[in-house]
């Protein structure tokens, strides 16, 4: 049974969320190369703005800013999942190399097959996936013991490993390809937001359509499975097959983030902690907080990224990583 002041403070940080995303969406249309008034928004928004106001808005903002909610949507989802599969509080998609695995099959993709550029939005989140999935599996096959299971500390070394090692592999790549192609490959690897166009973003809806009802419709199993594997088996759950399911959501999730972001980490390690901070560990309660900070924090590093450096900005990548990265320092001292 859950606290009803936990449900009550949940529903408020919920509401608190909203507005937040709401302010910075408004801050992140009103700013950048060419402004627009807040007044000039909103009559655009109502049909009474020019051709230029209504390319600004609704052909350059909203896409990027729709495609960069949904994409740490997801990765916050991923990793509060990852961390509750792996009982490890530092599992993150983007730190274990699922994100990387996933960047190298969209990156083969893009280099070695021919691309018909109507069906390129739709199909890169499957490349996507292929690369994750299969590089999620030797993880797993590496970091599983017969006699004590799946291993958490050593689940994230493994994954650190193949990060690095594709890492490698993207050099490579990067050396064999084209000049136009290098250019893509380079902006994906620094967390770009590339995918700014609403193709890219009926590319990705579908997945977070499916895949965060499940999310949410597991919390209880994702609770039994962050407990040990003996208490899991007395509750009577089948953990291998519970495992490689939500491992398989978790993966899914971070390959449609990443096909049209680029290598974002870190939100899927901070947003799950912000969230049990406030919240506590429940699933039933943090997922859903958790997912929005992780939208909110990446549109805000997106919003000041954009506009800290002119003309094209820091990558959203690079932001999140100088938040990120001391946040990630200061889990392993901790823990």
């Amino acid at each position: 049974m859950i606290d009803a002041s936990l449900i009550w403070r949940q529903r408020i940080i919920i509401i608190i969320l909203f507005v937040l995303i709401v302010v910075t969406t408004l801050v992140s249309i009103r700013i950048g190369y060419s402004s627009l008034t807040y007044e000039r928004i909103f009559q655009t928004l109502f049909g009474q703005g020019t051709f230029k106001e209504e390319f600004i808005l609704y052909s350059v903002r909203l896409p990027r800013i729709t495609i960069t909610l949904l994409a740490g949507m997801a990765l916050a989802l991923s990793g509060s999942m990852l961390q509750s599969i792996t009982r490890n509080d530092l599992a993150d998609p983007g730190i274990i190399g699922i994100n990387a695995g996933a960047g190298v099959a969209i990156a083969i993709f893009f280099l070695f097959f021919p691309i018909d550029a109507a069906s390129f939005a739709y199909l890169i989140p499957f490349a996507g996936f292929i690369g994750a999935f299969i590089t999620m599996v030797f993880i797993y096959i590496f970091s599983y013991d017969k006699k004590v299971g799946l291993q958490p500390v050593r689940f994230v070394l493994v994954g650190v490993g193949f990060a690095l090692a594709f890492s490698g592999l993207m050099v490579v790549l990067i050396s064999s390809a084209e000049r136009t192609k290098v250019d893509f490959i380079a902006k994906w690897l620094a967390g770009n937001i590339w995918g700014t166009d609403w193709p890219f973003v009926w590319a990705i809806l579908p997945w977070l359509i499916i895949l965060v009802p499940y999310a949410l419709y597991a919390a209880n199993r994702l609770n039994i499975l962050g407990l040990s594997d003996p208490v899991a088996i007395g509750v009577g759950l089948s953990i291998e097959r519970e495992r490689m399911i939500l491992l398989a959501v978790a993966v899914a999730l971070a390959a449609a983030a990443v096909s049209v972001t680029g290598g974002i980490a870190f939100i899927g390690l901070m947003a799950p902690h912000i969230a049990k901070v406030l919240v506590g560990p429940r699933n039933q309660l943090f997922i859903p907080v958790a997912i929005l900070i992780g939208g909110w924090l990446l549109l805000f590093a997106d919003t000041v990224g954009r506009n800290l450096v002119e003309p094209d900005g820091i990558p959203a990548g690079i932001m999140v990583s100088l938040i990120g990265a001391p946040y990630f320092i200061y889990l392993l001292l901790r823990k």
